[in-house]
C-alpha cells in the first residue's frame, strides 16, 4: 500500500514516490535555532556582521559565497559558544552520475544556502596529477598537490590561480577516472577534510559527493543517498559529455561507471554507502524537478520536527 504524509502548507496529504524510502532509523538532527528553510545568507536574526552562527573553532567567517573552501577567508573572530546549534547541512552521496551534483546545486539555490561540490576537489588535484605526470595513486604526492591549490569558484567557473577556468576540463572521463583513483588514497582524502569543513558557513550548506554523509558531515540535519542505473547514469553522462564538446562512447561509459562503482565501494577509506538515517532516493525514472522536490520535501518534513 502507499504510504500518505502531509505536505507542509497544504490541507491534503500527498502520496510518497515510490522511489523514495529511508535507511535505518537514525533520528534526524533540526535546523539551525530560529532559521527560516528559506533564509538568504547574511539575513539570520542577531547575527554579527561576517560571523556564521555555530561557527566551530578556527573556522573562517564572512568567506564569500562561491569563494572556494579555504581561499583567502576573513579572520577568524574566535571559538563559537558551546551552546550554539551548527550550521544545517544536507549531504548528498551516490554513485557517479547520479545526477547528485544538479540536485545539489537546486536544492541550495531553492533554500539560499552555499553549496559544496566535492567532487570538483578531487577532480581538481586529478587534474593538477595528469598535468604533473603523478600517479594517481601515490598519496602523499597528490596531498602536496592538493596543498599548493588555490582554486576560485565564481558562478559556473573554476579559476585557478592563474585565472585559467577548468570547470570543463576536470569533467573530461580520464580526470574523472584518475579522480576515482586519488580519492581511494587516505594522505589526499586528509588533505582535503579540512577544506570541505570550511564550506560550512551560514546560513547552510548543501553537499555532495560520496562520503558527506559518512564522514564529513555524520552531524548533517538531513542525509540523502542518490542513486540510478548504470544504463541511465551511462546515458546521462555521455549527453552531459557531448553537449560540453567531449567524444563519447555510451558502451565504455557503461563499463568505465561500473569499475567506478566497484572502486569506490570497496575502497578501505570511507567507501562509498549510504549513511545510517539516509533518505535513499532512486532517481531513474525520476526528472530532475521531481528529484530536487523530493529533497526538499525531505528536509521541511525534518525541520517541522
Amino acid at each position: 500500500s502507499r504510504r500518505w504524509r502531509r505536505v507542509p502548507g497544504s490541507s491534503s496529504p500527498r502520496p510518497m514516490p515510490e522511489s523514495v524510502h529511508e535507511q535505518g532509523n537514525g533520528p534526524a538532527s533540526g535546523p539551525t535555532s530560529g532559521q527560516a528553510p528559506g533564509q538568504v545568507s547574511g539575513q539570520a536574526s542577531g547575527q554579527a556582521s561576517g560571523q556564521a552562527p555555530g561557527q566551530a573553532p578556527g573556522q573562517a567567517p564572512g568567506q564569500a559565497p562561491g569563494q572556494a573552501p579555504g581561499q583567502n577567508p576573513a579572520p577568524a573572530s574566535g571559538p563559537a559558544s558551546a551552546q550554539a546549534s551548527p550550521v544545517p547541512v544536507i549531504a548528498i552521496d551516490g554513485p557517479t552520475a547520479s545526477g547528485k551534483g544538479t540536485v545539489a546545486g537546486r536544492v541550495a539555490a531553492a533554500l539560499g544556502w552555499h553549496y559544496l561540490d566535492s567532487g570538483a576537489l578531487y577532480r581538481l588535484v586529478a587534474l593538477a596529477a595528469l598535468r604533473a605526470g603523478v600517479d594517481p595513486a601515490d598519496g602523499p604526492a597528490l596531498a602536496a598537490l592538493a596543498a599548493g591549490l588555490r582554486p576560485r569558484f565564481e558562478g559556473g567557473r573554476i579559476l585557478l590561480a592563474d585565472g585559467e577556468d577548468v570547470a570543463d576540463a576536470i569533467r573530461a572521463e580520464a580526470v574523472g577516472v584518475a579522480a576515482s583513483r586519488a580519492a581511494a588514497q587516505p594522505a589526499l582524502r586528509a588533505a582535503l577534510l579540512a577544506l570541505q569543513h570550511a564550506a560550512r558557513r551560514a546560513p547552510g550548506l548543501v553537499a555532495d559527493g560520496r562520503d558527506m554523509g559518512t564522514v564529513v558531515f555524520p552531524d548533517a540535519v538531513l542525509k540523502v543517498y542518490l542513486t540510478a542505473s548504470v544504463e541511465s547514469r551511462a546515458a546521462r553522462r555521455h549527453k552531459q559529455l557531448i553537449e560540453k564538446g567531449f567524444p563519447a562512447n555510451i558502451v565504455d561509459l557503461s563499463r568505465d561507471l561500473a569499475e567506478r562503482d566497484a572502486r569506490d565501494m570497496q575502497r578501505a577509506q570511507a567507501p562509498l554507502r549510504p549513511a545510517e538515517g539516509a533518505l535513499v532516493l532512486d532517481s531513474t525514472r525520476l526528472s530532475i524537478d521531481e528529484t530536487v522536490a523530493a529533497v526538499l520535501e525531505a528536509y521541511r518534513r525534518r525541520a517541522a520536527h
